[in-house]
This record gives C-alpha cells, structure tokens and sequence, in this order.
C-alpha cells in the first residue's frame, strides 16, 4: 500500500482532473439512467398476479388503466372528451356510459343498478386504457398529456396516476434532499474537525463518489425512485467516517514526519487498513437486500453497495490528493475544534460497565419483542400527500361512487354463459363485494354485445379470455381485502382451474406475503454475512457474536420507539432498515474492538486500556454518528414522501442509538467477557 500512497502523493493533479472528467461523464449517465416509480413492478415474475398482468398487455393491449372522474360535463362533451384522449400516444380505449347508450337514450331507461356505479348528477366515470405497463415512459406521458388537455373537466385516480404524481413530487424534492444533508454535514463537520476548508473538501469527496454511484447506475438500466432518493444521503453518512479517519490519520502523521507526502502515504496505508474490514461488512450488509424475492432489495442493495466501494476508492485517491493539494489552506484555516471532551463519560462506562450491562441484558428481551411487533402498512398511497390529484380522485371515488379496490378477473372466453353467470353471483354474494360486470351481466340487464359496439367488445374480451370486473370496498393491502381475494380465488378456480384474479388489490396481496418472507430471510442473512466477515477480519470465534449482538440490541431498540410511539411504518421500512443499520453502524464497533485489542497487546490492563480507546476513539465515532444523522434527520423531516421521510427518520434515530451503545454498551460488553476474548481470538492467544 506504501507504493500505492507514493503514487497518489506524486500524481495528486493527474488524479484530480480525471476524477473532473469523470464526473462529467457521471452526469450524463446520471440522465440517461431511468428511474422507475412503480414498488408493484418489483414482484417476481413466476407469480399468478404478475402472470395476469402479463395477459392484460399483451393479449388486451392493457398494460395498465385509469379511472377518471368528468365533472359537470354533458354526455356529448364527455363523448368529444374521449376522442380527443384516443389521439394520446399510448392510450389504448377511453370508455363511458356514453359509448354503450349513445347521446339519445335518456339515462333514466338505463338500469339504475348500473347508473349509480358509474353516474350521478355532477359527475361520470370514464375508464382509460393504456397500451403500456403502469410506469413506463409512455403511459406517464399519456396520464400527464391528458392532464393538460382536460385540465379542468377531468381528474384520474389509478396507479398510473400516482406513480406520475409521485415521480413529479419525488424529482422536486431529490435536490432538496442532498442540500438539506449537506447543510447539516457541514455543520456537524465544521464543529468536530479542526480546519473551516476540510469539510468541504471533505464533502466534496463524497459528492463526487455518489456522482460516480448516480451515473454508473445506466449499467443497470434503471433504479427505483426509492433508491435514487436514498442512495445520496445513506453514502454520505455511509461513507463520512472513511474520510474522517484518513483525515485524522494524515494530521497525526503530520506531526511525526517532517514531509507532507510522507506523512499522506502513512495515512492511507494505516487507512486503507482500517477501512477494510469495515467497508467488507457495510457492502456486505447491503449485498444481502439481493437475496429478497422482491427485487427492490436487489436495486438499493447493488447500488448502496457500489457507493459504498466507490466511497472507499475515492477515499483513499481523490481525497488525498484534494489534501495535499490544498494543503496550504488547509493550514490557514485551522481552528480550535468545538467537540465535547468524554473523558469523565469515559470514566463514568467504565466504572458502572456491570451496571450498564445488567440493563442492557433486561432490555434486550422487551425490545426484541417490540421489534417483532411494529405495525407497518402496504397501501401506497398512504405515503403520498393527500394534496395530490390522484389521491383527491381516489377519495372521491371512494366516497361518491363507492369505488375503493376494483379488480379483474380473467376467465376462459370458452366458458358457458350459464356457469359465468353463477359463478358472479357468487362472487356478489362475497362480504365486501360492491358489484361485478360481466358480459353475461350486462346481457341480463338489457344491455347486449351488439350495443356494446366491437371497439367495447375487444376490451373485455379476445380469443382466449374473457374479462370480468369488480369492486370491492375493502382497502388494498387490508387483512380484509386479503381474506376477500382467497375467497374469490375459490370461488373461480372451480369453474375454470386457469383463472386468474389481477390488479393492484391481488398484486398487493402477494407484496404482503413477499415481503414478510424477505423480512425474516434479509435479517439471518445479513447477521451470517456480517458475521462470517468479522470473523476472518478479527479472527475471533466469541467477538462476532459480542459485536452483532450489540448492534441487534442498537436495531431492536430503535424499532421498539415506533411500537411504544404507536408508529405505523411504512412496509419497506422495517425490511431494509436493520440491514443499512448493522451494516452501516457495524463500522463503530470494529473501530472500537480493533483499538481496544491493540492496547491490551501493549500491556495495559483491561480498564486502562478501554479508557484510552475511549478517548482515542469516541470523537471519531461521535463525528461520524452525527455525520450519519444529520445526513438523513433533516430528509425525514422534509420529505413529502412518507416511504423515504419515515426511512430517514429511523436510520437517523437509528445512528444515534447505535452510537450509544458503541460508547456504552459495547465497552461493557468487552470488559465483562474479557478473559473469554482474549481465549478465543487468535492475536490475543499468540
């Protein structure tokens, strides 16, 4: 690594306009990578709701649809309306009550059974089709043109809808969200180290690594919107602690060694030995999100991992060579640093290390079970501002035409009228069924194919399948919605075994048993990973176990202040948050182990040589715990966005509780099993 530093200190310039020139580059992957913002696409692909999706595309031309609301509209307007939406590109059928009984036949010879679901005084469902998915490009174009052509006469509620709403509300606040971290940072930074410049240089550093991150993501061909508004403020406070170190390193250095590229070759060789086991267990946290069978793990996890290594390249390349090269400023800018002094706190773990302890073992059990028992929701516009136009259509279809989960059943068009018609009556028959519409239905209420027209006709019907709508008023993602599909599932199985029920309500369902398998499969995983690397990295058989139960107890507690507070989170929240933290915060607990153990090789005894890791190493943690904070405590306040706002929100507490108990907790923990340690780590045997 010596060389390698002696290669960094003589070309320091060279290293900085390449990393200019690939920043530049950065950028322009940054904008060609597509960014998706839809959860539902996550889904694995062998599953029945997926596969239905999958007919309604290609064999309807029916990615996706929209229920739209007209208000105070005539019927020949609403008729013109349509028209002029089946020009937008990537609209398939625009439909209304209209097409099937013209402007001619009064609405009042129409079954009212049928009216009142679609109609009433001031307003008329009209149902758009689009030929593509939920979230591809050209649908959001189609939802956002339709917008601006009946800006003031029709709104559209659906998921397209919300997936458009989400991506215009995410994209305004994604800046936001970087200045807000960065702001606070800085603050942190500008209090802890001793120079007004390294924080920005500092922070630099890490810009351009996530930039880096941003832009080599058009590899992957698109990340989730989820991802793209994490991934920067989890890399800096991910990251900050490298650059801090080295940083302290150098300083130290300086002050032994006479020549400053003596000095910066010491710091990252010391550093990049540091860094090693620490970053191996973060990446390896975040690698772990791949093994979910939702595959929004697999996004955050390769890109939170690949900013991680990046993090750790530029730390010891473009940020030694900013360093030197503005070492005289550096200098000039020196200031006495403001962090507080832990000594006496030091002395005060040290001395009630028995105490702390005691608590730490009768907490442990409450908290854990806390853990298991936080409440968390699926339904995804409960994370969305109620201000949005897809949410106020959602709710007015709700409580004026009654339409909370509608669904679509696709049966085999070769089935007799005869059974379709028993088998919707069953399915009527369901608690919580608000009405079903069949062909068979429609033909009973008067209404035939031949009135339907052959454009009506191939919507709900081609060769293979025939399709049968229906509204639930359960809310999607419910325990009741659930129970309600399983019964439906029955109910069209034993007429036709190749059934399927589609739509957001059964996709939403199958995210609900998905992610309750990820969340006990990602956590094992991420703490046998972790584990198996602290493993080979201490060489220790007792302190993996130590260290992990000390951060589990940190993930447990943080968890548990939502179950007491009578928080509700977020599905992805609990799932993702254990893996960012242990992996993140593991970091702390190495830094603090490994100097701890260093000591004790010097001789000194067990107390004397925890009050020196404490003081040598509490500032650093303290720096980097805040640093970690502030970079995700101000998004959770700010964010509209109650996915990303709530997941801040806990990685910040998250921060803060792991760092306490790497000061406090975990010095107990290595004092008490000292003699255990010392026994069955290998260093420390020899």
């Amino acid at each position: 690594m010596k060389k390698f530093g002696n290669f960094i200190c003589i070309h320091k310039k060279f290293i900085f306009i390449l990393s200019c020139i690939l920043l530049i580059l950065s950028f322009v992957g940054m904008k060609l990578t597509k960014v998706n913002y839809d959860i539902l696409v996550y889904l694995p692909e062998d599953i029945e709701t997926i596969k239905g999706q999958n007919i309604l595309t290609e064999d309807f031309n029916m990615g996706s649809y929209s229920i739209a609301v007209a208000k105070n509209m005539s019927s020949k307007d609403i008729l013109k309306l349509e028209e002029q939406i089946k020009t937008i590109e990537g609209v398939n059928e625009v439909f209304s009550l209209y097409d099937a009984i013209g402007t001619s036949i009064p609405i009042e010879i129409v079954p009212n059974e049928l009216v009142e679901k679609v109609h009433n005084e001031n307003s008329n469902i009209v149902m758009i089709t689009f030929s593509d998915s939920t979230s591809s490009e050209k649908t959001l174009n189609a939802v956002e043109q339709i917008r601006k052509l009946a800006k003031d006469t029709i709104t559209q509620g659906g998921m397209s809808s919300m997936v458009l709403d989400t991506m215009n509300l995410s994209e305004k606040e994604i800046f936001i969200y970087v200045v807000i971290a960065v702001i606070l940072c800085i603050f942190v930074l500008e209090l802890s180290l001793d120079s007004y410049l390294v924080p920005i240089l500092l922070l630099a550093n890490i810009g351009f690594a996530i930039v880096f991150n941003l832009g080599s993501n058009i590899f992957l061909g698109q990340i989730s919107y989820i991802t793209k508004a994490l991934v920067a403020v989890l890399q800096l406070g991910v990251t900050t602690d490298f650059s801090i170190f080295l940083y302290h390193s150098y300083e130290k250095k300086k002050g032994e060694l006479k020549d400053k590229n003596e000095a910066m070759k010491e710091a990252i060789h010391e550093t990049f030995t540091s860094v090693t086991g620490s970053s191996l267990t973060t990446i390896a946290g975040f690698l772990v999100l791949c093994t979910m069978q939702l595959t929004l793990g697999k996004d955050l996890g390769i890109v939170m991992a690949k900013g991680v290594l990046l993090g750790v390249v530029c730390v010891l390349t473009l940020f030694p060579s900013l360093l030197l090269l503005f070492d005289k400023w550096v200098e000039k800018t020196k200031h006495k640093k403001i962090a507080p002094n832990f000594t006496k706190l030091n002395q005060f773990i040290i001395k009630h290390r028995t105490s702390i302890f005691i608590l730490f073992l009768l907490l442990l059990l409450p908290t854990y079970l806390a853990y298991r028992k936080v409440d968390v929701y699926y339904k995804l516009d409960k994370s969305l501002p109620e201000t949005l136009e897809s949410i106020k259509t959602n709710a007015y279809l709700k409580e004026q035409f009654n339409i909370v989960s509608p669904e679509i059943i696709l049966i085999d068009k070769e089935m007799k009228t005869e059974d379709v018609s028993h088998m919707t009556k069953q399915i009527e028959g369901v608690e919580g069924i608000d009405w079903v519409l069949s062909l068979a239905k429609l033909e009973e209420m008067g209404i035939t194919k031949n009135m339907l027209g052959e454009d009506l006709l191939k919507m709900v019907q081609n060769e293979n399948y025939e399709m049968i709508l229906l509204n639930s008023t359960y809310e999607t993602a419910t325990n009741e919605l659930n129970e309600q599909i399983d019964t439906i599932n029955k109910i069209v199985k034993t007429y036709d075994e190749k059934a399927i029920v589609a739509g957001e309500g059964p996709l939403m369902k199958d995210l609900v048993t998905i992610c309750a398998i990820d969340f006990r499969n990602v956590n094992t995983a991420s703490i046998v990973c972790i584990f198996i690397i602290l493993f080979f990295v201490l060489r220790s058989v007792s302190l993996p176990f130590l260290l992990i139960t000390a951060i589990e107890f940190a993930i447990f507690t943080n968890m548990s202040f939502s179950y007491f507070g009578g928080v509700t989170l977020p599905f992805i929240a609990p799932i993702v948050l254990g893996t960012i933290q242990l992996g993140a915060t593991i970091d702390y607990a190495i830094l603090l182990t490994t100097t701890y153990l260093r000591k004790r090789r010097e001789n000194r005894t067990k107390k004397d040589a925890m009050l020196e890791t404490l003081n040598y190493c509490g500032n650093s943690i303290f720096t980097s715990g805040m640093c970690f904070f502030a970079a995700t405590f101000g998004v959770g306040i700010y964010s509209k966005i109650e996915m990303i706002g709530a997941l801040c929100s806990l990685i910040a507490r998250g921060a803060i509780v792991s760092m306490f108990v790497v000061i406090a907790v975990l010095p107990s923990i290595l004092l008490l099993f000292d003699k255990v340690i010392m026994k069955t780590t290998l260093k420390e045997r020899k």
